[in-house]
Order: structure tokens, then C-alpha cells, then sequence
């Protein structure tokens, strides 16, 4: 063997000792190995956030077998109930009163009851209608309570229930049965019904007045991505009553045209008196509406991952970050929601969550320009998508499952229905670089926590995110993605959107609100407004010289009016909530309340469902807290907004704001104009609003100097060595790729089809 050959051998067996190696490292930064041991005030803090938790698939069986035993009354599985029958429509936390939750965090009184939030649908009672039951205490429940008056001063009236998955069936049976069977030619030459090539889709609300449920179905291509292959029918059922033999076609329009019924519409085209637009068949990819990559699969695009695991922790509800901690929820009805946000061991806000996303639509067919989407009707949380492991989320990112109870007895898993990750956001959060007088470089990389959940009601798909930074700042944002809605393209179209291949892509608005109770620095707080003003001066050094200088404005808010500004209005740039302690400077401690957002108008105030959303006439509300306003909405309103359960301009009615506990109301939201670049789907870039909380005078001075991620060297250091720079030894800290886990998805398990 001579020396070249033993060379060569020595260099492989380097080689595979340095793999050995780089596979025991990544083993061992893997996130089940690096999870340390928790320490008693992590073991403490989990026992705390279990008070916000989400109901387990125990609990959730307890619940509907005690309301089973104890009702009283038969209760039909919800998805198979016809309307006449009674049934659980949804299952949820009742989080217990704030004061309740105080007592037991902070001042080590008793830990609340655990309770359960029960909506039932009482279709089979003399008077149907609507009925909320608080049970508990859970795990085990002896009671149940109607708080249905409480909350809303009345009965919740039965046209006003969200419509179940089982009634869109019975829509669907009714349709095939009956509405496409009444006109037989018209469906053979024009639609070519096959019995499965087509698909309605709902508009919303049901109806013109309280007590309606008339609701118009938009009838589509039953191919991938649907949303974009309208055929010109749209037809009106009324399914007002609870006998099904009784439902009926109220309207029918198909191509421009209005007919009183199916039949009608079949007598004129036999005649020959339908003008026709018949529709290009598409195949069963869509054509351009697939989602299918036109590309072959190339070099991989770029991957993050934590060289030594994970920087944060979950345990149970509780995800400790750096300096932050809080615990983390999804509601059925408005989705991923957070509480009890610390930094540095310091309550921030008490409360910050989701609360409605609206679409209003123009058009001119009928169903376009009816809609306008309340998605807490249809289910924020309900309708979260399973992530996808590298693509939603970033592929290591920690996947979390949610349990819920809706329209059925059973509790269902969403697996992967949220994800927490850190993420280096590729650019510094600060940085100086000093060439003048001393010689040195100061900075910091810009890593984040995320947490995302993604929601799919329909045709639309929301990023929602809750951003956690190291210089103490919260984002919220939401970003919009999904097919546009689109209408059959005829007449006046070009009024009501763009023409897109041989449909209307629509114009539609889309309104976000939030609820954040911020509790800075102590539960009461009060409101100010900095702003900016210039004056006019002279120049103290010479009279003669003029100088237009910008000075500090200052406003205290005192009232709900003042601090409840319109969609349009002129708002102060600087907003924060402000505590009556102040930091070393003097200064009162705050968080400043920065929105992003290019919203469209949500719906004229003279309109008479207009009270039902009066949420969107506000960028922002400032209003004290109350138990009894624990929403800016109700999951009823979408199908009576004519006599809204919930109106939030009720809300607003010039109380005091000083010195008090104090919620913020945050609207966010874009105008979309589709466009051809929308097809196949609308991209998030451009479209992404929300807002920030941001410390104002909150610190001493920015606490993200105690990051141990600063990187700091002058001229005179060596700033290779890694004890000074550490950013010099990735190439040994970082070298070993991660061991990835294998791709998974269950996103297409127990999906239940219309």
C-alpha cells in the first residue's frame, strides 16, 4: 500500500467521522432532545395558562354526554340534523372572567372554575331558536346555565343560526332533485348536467329583512379551482321553513336575465327565447385555474434552520420566547387567539385575538353583489387549514393540533393547525457602522417568533400571524391569498371588476378587526395622542433669521368619542396606551398602537345592515372593558344584520377612558381589485395588513441591547476571533445540517364534501 492510498484512506475515514458527528449534533439539536427539564417558575407558568386553554377531546365528550343526560330532550348528531331537529352546533372554552383570572395569577386566589361555552340549535321546540349553555366545572360537569338573555337581552331567534354543513347537503339534495330536474333541456344543452360536473356556491346574508332565509347560490364548474368557472345561473332558494318538503325557488337568474323559477326559465329556452352564452367546458385540472406548477421542479429554494434547536419552548398552552411568555388558543368561531403576554415577567396585554374578517362584493349578478362574508358566521378556527410542513410554515417550525366540537357529538383533530417557529427576518433590527472618531460596527439580526395559524373559509385563504420581536414590539398581521370570487361576465361588468379569461374577476373589500387589551405596566390605563405642529420662530442668534421648527404635540383622550376614529379621519401618529408609572426619564410608560392598512370602505351607514359591522367605521376604538362586550360581533349577525344580536357602535358612548381598563378595537384591511396577475390565485405579497404594538418610553432603553444575539467589535479587536464576533464561527457552530423529520399531511382526512 503506498502513501497516496493510505492518503486517500485517511481522508474517508475523516470524512465519515466528521458525518458521524455532524449526525450526533443534529440528533442532538433535534427539538425532542433539546427540550431541557423545566424549571419550578416554567412549571408554575404552565399551571397558569392552562386557565386559557382550549378544550381537550376528554372534556369536550364530558360536555356532550352530560347535555345528553341532562337536557332533557333528544339531540340529534348535527351532521346529519335536518332543520326541525335539536342539535350541538358548536363546543368552546368559556374563559372565566378577568378579574376571576387576576385574582388567580397575581394575587394567588383560587383558581376558576373550568367551564365549556355549548350553542345548541332547539329546532324541534314549539319555538325554535337559539340557546347558549355555560357547563361545568370540568372535568366533570354538574351544572349547566341559559346565558343566552344575559348575554344578548333576548332569544337568539332561529333564521339567525349559522347555516350547518348538513343544511348546505340538504341544499345540495334539494338542487339535484328538484332545481336542476325542472328544467331538463336548458340543463342538457346549455349547463350539460351530468349529475356531478357542478357546483353552488352561498352568498350571504340570507335574505333582505329580519326573518328572512332566502339565500342566493352561485352555480359553478365542478372542476379544481372552481371559484373561477362560473355559468351563468344563480338561483334563490327560500329554506325559510323547517320542513324541507317545503323549500322553494324564490328567483332564478341565468345570463343577464331574472325568471320567477326553473320552470319558467325551461319554458322560455324551449321557445327559443334565452339568449345563451354557453360556457367552455373545462377539464377536471381547470385549466388556468389550476394550481399545478407549470415548471418542472428545479434546485431547491432556501431552507432556515436552528444550528443548536430550538430557542423557544411549549409546554402545553405556554410558549416562553427570550424574554417573552403567553399562552396561546383557537377559538371555533374567530380562531388563533393569545393572553397573558409577558416581557421580562411584565403583563403587556391581557388579550389579543381575532374578531371578524368581512367581504363585501360588487357585481352585477345577483349573488356578487348580495355578498358581503362574515367569516366568524362560517368559523375562523373551524375552517384552519392543516399546515404544510415547508411551505405554509417553515419546514422545522413545531406543528401544533387543535381539538374542536362543531356540528357534531364528537370532538375532531386538526392536525397541524398551527405552527410556532423563529425566523430570521434577513435584515439587522439595528446596526451602526462608525467611521467617524472611533472605528466600530454594532448590530443585530432581526429573529423573530411567529406564530401562524391559516384559516380557508371558501375561496379564501388567511395567513394570520402574531409576531413577537426582541426590542419588546407585538405585529399582528393577517395576509390574503386564495381564489378570487368572480361572477358570469356580461353587460355592465366591466363597472363591478376586471374581465379575466371568460369571467368577471370582482371587486370586492375586505375588513379585519381585532381585539387587543392591552393592560401596560398595570391593568388601568389611559389614552394620548403625540403628534407633531411646526412653529414659527426667530432665531435666538439672529433676530433676523426665521426658522419653521417641528415641536411635540400632546393630547390626553379622555372619552370614548375622542378616541374612536373614522375609517377617514385624521388620526394622531403617535397613540399609546400610557400607565401612571413612569420610567427613569420621567416619562409615563406606554405602548404605542401603529396600523397598517389601505382599507376600502366597508358598507355606507345608511345601509340597514350597516349597524351589524359598524365595527369597520373605525380604524381604531378605544372603549372600556366589559365582560358584557367581550366582541365586536356576534356569529348571528350574518344572517340578520337587519336587527344585528351585536351592533359595536353601541359600544362608543362617551365614557370616560382615563385611568380605566381599556380595550383596543383595530381595523385592518385592503381594497382588491382582481386582476389578471390574480389567477390562478391572489398573492400575499401587497397584500398584508395589521398593526403593531410598539414600547413607548416603556423602557429605559431598548431591551434588546441584553440580546446575547448583539454582535458588537471595534477596529482595535480582533474580530475573528469567535469570543469577540461570534458571527466568525458559524462555519463550526452551524456546519451540520439538520436531520429533517419526514413530510406529513392529513389535510385531506375526514373532509366531509358538499
Amino acid at each position: 500500500m503506498n502513501m497516496k492510498t493510505v492518503l486517500v484512506l485517511l481522508l474517508l475515514a475523516l470524512a465519515t467521522i466528521f458525518a458521524l458527528v455532524c449526525v450526533l449534533l443534529t440528533r442532538a439539536r433535534a427539538p425532542s432532545a433539546c427540550q431541557q427539564q423545566p424549571s419550578a417558575q416554567e412549571e408554575a407558568d404552565d399551571g397558569h395558562s392552562r386557565v386559557f386553554a382550549d378544550l381537550t377531546p376528554e372534556e369536550l365528550a364530558q360536555v356532550v354526554q352530560y347535555l345528553r343526560v341532562s337536557l332533557g330532550v333528544p339531540l340529534a348528531d348535527a351532521a346529519h340534523a335536518k332543520p326541525s331537529d335539536n342539535c350541538i352546533a358548536s363546543v368552546d372554552v368559556q374563559l372565566p372572567a378577568k378579574a376571576e383570572v387576576l385574582r388567580f395569577l397575581d394575587a394567588g386566589g383560587a383558581r376558576p372554575p373550568r367551564e365549556a361555552l355549548a350553542v345548541l340549535y332547539f329546532g324541534a321546540q314549539a319555538e325554535p331558536n337559539v340557546t347558549e349553555y355555560v357547563v361545568g366545572p370540568l372535568p366533570a360537569p354538574t351544572y349547566h346555565r341559559d346565558v343566552t338573555v344575559q348575554k344578548y337581552g333576548g332569544k337568539v331567534p332561529y333564521h339567525r343560526r349559522p347555516a350547518l354543513p348538513a343544511e348546505y347537503k340538504q341544499v345540495a339534495d334539494f338542487f339535484k332533485k328538484q332545481v336542476f330536474p325542472a328544467a331538463p333541456s336548458f340543463m342538457d344543452q346549455v349547463m350539460e348536467y351530468d349529475g356531478a360536473n357542478l357546483a353552488a356556491v352561498t352568498a350571504a346574508p340570507r335574505g333582505s329583512r329580519s326573518g328572512d332565509r332566502l339565500t342566493w347560490f352561485v352555480v359553478f364548474q365542478n372542476v379544481s379551482g372552481f371559484f373561477l368557472h362560473p355559468v351563468g345561473l344563480e338561483v334563490l332558494v327560500d329554506h325559510s321553513s323547517l320542513d324541507l318538503t317545503q323549500w322553494a325557488v324564490h328567483r332564478v337568474f341565468y345570463n343577464g336575465q331574472y325568471y320567477r323559477d326553473m320552470s319558467e326559465l325551461e319554458r322560455i329556452y324551449v321557445r327559443g327565447g334565452v339568449h345563451v352564452e354557453k360556457v367552455r367546458r373545462a377539464s377536471q385540472d381547470g385549466d388556468f385555474s389550476s394550481m399545478r406548477p407549470r415548471a418542472p421542479v428545479a434546485a431547491t429554494f432556501p431552507l432556515q434552520y436552528e444550528p443548536q434547536g430550538p430557542r423557544y419552548s411549549i409546554r402545553k398552552n405556554l410558549i416562553i420566547f427570550q424574554a417573552w411568555s403567553f399562552a396561546f388558543g383557537m377559538s371555533v368561531t374567530t380562531g388563533m387567539r393569545l393572553f397573558d403576554i409577558r416581557y421580562n415577567g411584565e403583563r403587556v396585554v391581557y388579550e389579543m385575538s381575532v374578531q371578524e374578517a368581512l367581504s363585501v362584493y360588487g357585481s352585477n349578478c345577483p349573488g356578487g353583489m348580495s355578498t358581503r362574508y362574515m367569516d366568524s358566521s362560517f368559523g375562523i378556527g373551524r375552517y384552519s387549514s392543516p399546515l404544510v410542513r415547508g411551505v405554509d410554515c417553515p419546514y422545522t417550525a413545531t406543528y401544533v393540533d387543535t381539538h374542536t366540537l362543531h356540528e357534531g357529538l364528537s370532538s375532531s383533530r386538526r392536525t397541524a393547525a398551527l405552527c410556532i417557529f423563529e425566523q430570521n427576518l434577513g435584515s439587522p433590527l439595528r446596526r451602526h457602522y462608525s467611521n467617524l472618531q472611533l472605528l466600530y460596527y454594532g448590530g443585530m439580526v432581526n429573529s423573530a417568533l411567529v406564530v401562524r395559524s391559516i384559516t380557508t373559509v371558501g375561496n379564501y385563504d388567511y395567513v394570520w400571524d402574531f409576531i413577537f420581536y426582541q426590542n419588546g414590539a407585538i405585529e399582528g398581521k393577517v395576509q390574503a391569498t386564495g381564489y378570487t370570487s368572480s361572477s358570469f361576465f356580461h353587460g355592465n361588468g366591466l363597472q363591478y371588476g376586471n374581465r379575466v379569461w371568460e369571467f368577471l374577476a370582482t371587486i370586492c373589500t375586505h375588513p379585519v378587526n381585532f381585539k387587543i387589551d392591552l393592560d401596560v405596566g398595570e391593568v388601568k390605563n389611559s389614552l394620548v395622542a403625540h403628534d407633531m405642529a411646526f412653529e414659527v420662530a426667530q432665531a435666538p442668534w439672529n433676530p433676523e433669521q426665521q426658522i419653521e421648527r417641528p415641536r411635540l404635540t400632546e393630547k390626553a383622550l379622555d372619552t370614548e368619542d375622542q378616541a374612536a376614529f373614522r375609517l377617514h379621519s385624521t388620526m394622531p401618529r403617535y397613540i399609546y396606551f400610557a400607565t401612571n408609572k413612569k420610567n427613569k426619564w420621567g416619562h409615563q410608560r406606554g405602548y404605542r398602537i401603529q396600523i397598517i392598512s389601505f382599507a376600502g370602505d366597508h358598507i355606507p351607514e345608511a345601509s340597514s345592515m350597516e349597524r351589524a359591522i359598524s365595527w369597520a367605521r373605525y380604524k381604531l376604538a378605544v372603549t372600556r372593558r366589559k365582560e358584557e362586550e367581550p366582541t365586536s360581533t356576534s356569529v348571528y349577525n350574518q344572517n340578520d344584520p337587519w336587527t344585528p344580536t351585536v351592533a359595536f357602535a353601541d359600544y362608543i358612548n362617551n365614557e370616560t377612558i382615563t385611568n380605566e381598563d381599556l380595550v383596543a378595537w383595530i381595523t385592518a384591511g385592503f381594497l382588491h381589485i382582481p386582476h389578471s396577475e390574480d389567477i390562478p390565485n391572489t398573492l400575499t405579497v401587497g397584500n398584508s395588513v395589521g398593526f403593531l404594538l410598539r414600547p413607548y418610553n416603556y423602557y429605559d432603553l431598548d431591551p434588546s441591547i441584553y440580546s446575547p444575539d448583539g454582535v458588537f467589535f471595534t477596529s482595535e479587536q480582533n474580530f475573528m476571533a469567535c469570543e469577540v464576533n461570534p458571527i466568525t464561527c458559524l462555519s463550526q457552530t452551524a456546519s451540520c445540517l439538520p436531520s429533517f423529520p419526514p413530510f406529513t399531511y392529513d389535510g385531506f382526512q375526514n373532509i366531509s364534501r358538499l
